[in-house]
């Protein structure tokens, strides 16, 4: 992988390098880095801690033992609440305010990687909420379907002596076949038994039944 692309506001190379090379054996399938900040603290910056972020989750990366070894945190979306950014003397604080827990703060992170950072998040955190807001309402689309069954169906399916999608057909009685207006009637309470059609409707299909006897 390529670290040129993530140079583009001075990060510091060879942290650059050293992160990527250790992010690549982390990543999910289709997952790809968008964006890394580089820690430039103002006085010694010999092991600076990095952000990295993915299409997927942000990744909070610590060099420790001396810069031998690195721990690697992440945060998914559906994790973040918030992000923002506070430019100071030194760089910037960037903030990750996560849905349970504490806040996430790392300083001296360049004010210009800082803007491009909260910027790239925003988007990805956009996207994430957009497809979960479709997601849900697909969900309550395909309950509603399966919660409604119109009446225009029901009928259709008395003409033809048949049940609708998802109406469990009745037992067979030892008894005497009960007559047509009965068995109607009963067809009609199972339906809405089953919350497939509303008292509004129930109502007027009972007395259309019993208006035909």
């Amino acid at each position: 992988m390529l670290i040129d692309q993530f140079l583009t506001e001075e990060q510091d190379p060879k942290t650059v390098d050293k992160v990527v090379g250790k992010l690549k054996d982390l990543l999910s399938s289709n997952e790809e880095l968008l964006y890394i900040a580089v820690q430039k603290r103002p006085a010694v910056n010999i092991l600076p801690n990095c952000i990295a972020l993915s299409n997927k989750r942000l990744f909070y990366c610590e060099p420790a033992n001396f810069g031998i070894t690195m721990n690697f945190k992440d945060i998914s979306w559906k994790s973040i609440k918030e992000v923002s950014f506070k430019e100071e003397l030194f760089g910037s604080k960037f903030i990750c305010v996560p849905q349970h827990g504490e806040n996430i703060v790392t300083e001296y992170i360049p004010k210009v990687q800082a803007r491009k950072l909260y910027q790239a998040v925003q988007e990805q955190l956009d996207v994430y909420r957009e497809e979960l807001q479709t997601n849900l309402e697909e969900s309550k689309k395909t309950v509603e379907e399966i919660r409604f069954t119109p009446i225009e169906v029901i009928e259709e399916a008395e003409e033809l002596d048949i049940q609708p999608v998802l109406i469990e057909a009745a037992p067979e009685l030892a008894e005497e076949p009960e007559d047509e207006a009965t068995l109607k009637l009963r067809k009609l309470k199972t339906l809405f038994d089953k919350q497939l059609i509303n008292q509004e409707e129930y109502e007027a299909k009972k007395a259309s039944i019993l208006d035909s006897i």
